[in-house]
């Protein structure tokens, strides 16, 4: 279909826009200014460019290019008034250098003519509406998390799952007294010593001790943490209130390890011996006080002695280290070692010691042996065996079994006639031959076999002996025996 020229002049004439017409003087001018003016605009330098890849939109047309810019501003200016029911306006951007403190450069990379970085916002200042993004709520149980008004029996929960809580909330001694509760309810240790630590913080020692008498498993905690943050004084307080006078005395005692010189520890220990303590106790204490006082003796004694070098003990096993605040085994050790055979009226004497703290036979028996048989003294070791009977008959016994002192008489080297000694002396027969066999003591195994006239054992066991040797020949003189009655 073809129109004619009369109705094209009217449909150019009556279009929303005027067209463009080289003999328009006045359009070419306005366009010719236009020119002028974004030329006058100054552009980012050279090295603010990152790179010199040219970036296109997806209508081919050059990023950052003015045609781009007017583009994506009206769009949004457009969408904005679409989305909030705003009026039209006209979003023709104004190009006049003083419209403007940004070049159109500048728009894109963020940055103003004065060289500081910019927001969108305010490179969009000329425009009279914004968009913002619609911001979504958050659910209701990720809320739970930053609110602090949590029941008692809540905040326990939290605490044993390891998530935020807030003790501060509850600041009436009521909710404090009922979060104790729920904590101990719980059976967790970490949640009421935390409970119990908050408690501290906020209420009086006084009102503390007053509460907990009737909360044992809470005071229990209470006591252990103040022991493991070493406050004293308060769980002294604590104590006394409670009317634990045993627990104080003890408290009070443990103090001497804080003690370092021995005389001043010695005086200390003096005092403690009037704290009121259980029998059990207060004998112990007594002991540890005499024994302090009994080791300052010696030690200033043997110091003496072993500076003079008039002691042969002292020469030959010189002193290795001070016997000072050792325990009561080791101090009868000592004795026994150094000062084996003095008069009972001694200190340094064994039999004293032994007598003033009770030490047992068996631990005697066994204290003194190791001593003598590290010196290799086998005569003293053979006289703590022997004993004599009314008719003054001596013979050997031992309160801890012969076979206990053949291990420890050859721990310590003792000679092969002196283990057959001992051997002789256990009493069960396979024993003595399995010892005798560990520590190669021929003669008790061929004794043993000849008292249990195992004629076919012994034949066996010569096999196990060098011909020749001084074995082999008891061996065969006891099997030639025709007076021995043999079982086989």
């Amino acid at each position: 279909m073809t129109r004619g020229k009369p109705d094209d002049d009217d449909y150019w004439n009556s279009s929303k826009f005027r067209a463009f017409t080289f003999d328009d003087e006045e359009e070419y001018s306005s366009l010719k200014e236009s020119k002028r003016a974004v030329n006058s605009i100054p552009l980012a330098d050279d090295d603010d460019d990152e790179d010199d890849v040219e970036k296109v939109s997806w209508s081919g047309e050059p990023v950052g290019s003015i045609s781009w810019s007017i583009k994506e501003t009206a769009s949004s200016t457009q969408s904005t008034i679409r989305d909030q029911g705003l009026p039209k306006i006209d979003t023709t951007p104004s190009l006049t250098k003083q419209g403007s403190g940004y070049s159109l450069s500048s728009l894109f990379k963020g940055r103003s003519k004065s060289g500081s970085f910019a927001t969108f916002s305010e490179c969009l200042s000329e425009t009279s509406a914004r968009s913002f993004a619609p911001e979504l709520r958050k659910p209701k149980s990720e809320y739970k998390d930053y609110v602090s008004d949590w029941t008692p029996e809540e905040t326990v929960k939290r605490m044993r799952r390891g998530k935020a809580y807030s003790l501060e909330t509850f600041r009436s001694l009521k909710d404090k007294l009922l979060l104790l509760d729920k904590a101990v309810s719980a059976l967790d240790g970490n949640v009421i010593t935390a409970v119990l630590i908050y408690l501290k913080k906020s209420l009086s020692k006084e009102i503390i001790s007053r509460e907990l008498m009737s909360r044992e498993i809470a005071l229990r905690h209470y006591i252990h943490y103040l022991k493991e943050v070493g406050e004293q004084k308060l769980l002294l307080d604590l104590l006394k209130s409670l009317g634990r006078t045993e627990d104080v005395a003890l408290l009070q005692y443990k103090e001497h390890l804080n003690i370092k010189d021995e005389v001043r520890r010695k005086d200390f220990l003096k005092n403690c011996i009037s704290l009121p303590f259980a029998p059990d106790d207060a004998t112990h204490v007594q002991d540890h006080y005499t024994l302090l006082e009994r080791q300052i003796i010696i030690e200033v004694n043997d110091k003496q002695v072993e500076s003079r070098g008039q002691t042969d003990i002292f020469k030959k096993f010189p002193r290795k280290a001070s016997i000072l605040n050792m325990p009561i085994i080791t101090t009868l050790y000592y004795s026994c070692f150094y000062h084996y055979g003095e008069s009972e009226g001694t200190y340094s004497s064994p039999a004293n010691i032994r007598q003033t703290f009770k030490i047992c036979e068996k631990q005697y028996f066994l204290t003194a042996l190791g001593a003598r048989a590290k010196l290799k003294a086998w005569f003293d070791v053979d006289s703590l065996f022997t004993t004599k009977n009314w008719l003054g008959y001596t013979k050997k016994r031992s309160p801890i079994g012969f076979h206990r002192v053949v291990d420890i008489l050859q721990k310590n080297n003792a000679p092969v006639q002196v283990l057959q000694e001992y051997l002789r002396l256990v009493e069960d027969a396979e024993l003595r031959i399995s010892l005798a066999q560990k520590h190669k003591c021929h003669d008790i195994i061929i004794d043993t076999y000849k008292d249990l006239k195992d004629r076919q054992q012994l034949t066996v066991y010569r096999g196990k002996v060098e011909r020749g040797s001084p074995e082999d020949r008891k061996i065969e003189a006891l099997l030639n025996n025709t007076q021995i009655r043999w079982k086989n």
